[in-house]
């Protein structure tokens, strides 16, 4: 199914004011990259990875440029694709749904379990060398240490 709608992104068929929906929320394509991102913690390479996905979606959509003073053909650049696609990137799409997610978590009931796992501090003893970056880690980092804003997940 995504490999359909990817051959539709580099038709010569559909304007691309059709092509940018299909690639948008609203659609086929970035609700099945996005699922669960949420709670997703990103690396820099999972960052990388992300805008490269983006990259390549929006240069089959907004196909190649001719140069003026060769007259080739030529990929746009991702400046140019930044210019062109007026939406935020892929990276900060997940960062406003993470602290939307981290939002609802905090306003959560005690008891609820999703609530338990955030705010609970695991039990026993961990291995040696620096922690892996989770999930809260990078809410923290969004939020520049503001204290998950009166909700007690500072």
């Amino acid at each position: 199914m995504l490999s359909s709608s990817a051959e539709s992104l580099s038709s010569n068929l559909l304007y691309k004011n059709l092509k940018i929906k299909i690639y948008t929320r609203r659609t086929i394509i970035l609700p099945i990259v996005l699922y669960g991102c949420e709670t997703w913690s990103l690396t820099l390479r999972d960052k990388r990875r992300l805008r490269v996905f983006e990259n390549r979606a929006l240069r089959r959509i907004f196909g190649p440029k001719r140069d003026e003073v060769t007259g080739d053909w030529r990929k746009l650049h991702n400046e140019e694709l930044n210019n062109l696609y007026s939406s935020p990137n892929i990276v900060r799409v997940v960062k406003s749904r993470r602290i939307r997610w981290a939002g609802h978590v905090a306003r959560m009931e005690d008891g609820r379990g999703v609530y338990r796992v955030l705010v609970g501090k695991p039990e026993g003893k961990r291995l040696l060398g620096r922690p892996g970056r989770g999930w809260k880690d990078n809410i923290l980092e969004r939020s520049s240490g503001s204290g998950m804003w009166g909700y007690g997940l500072a």
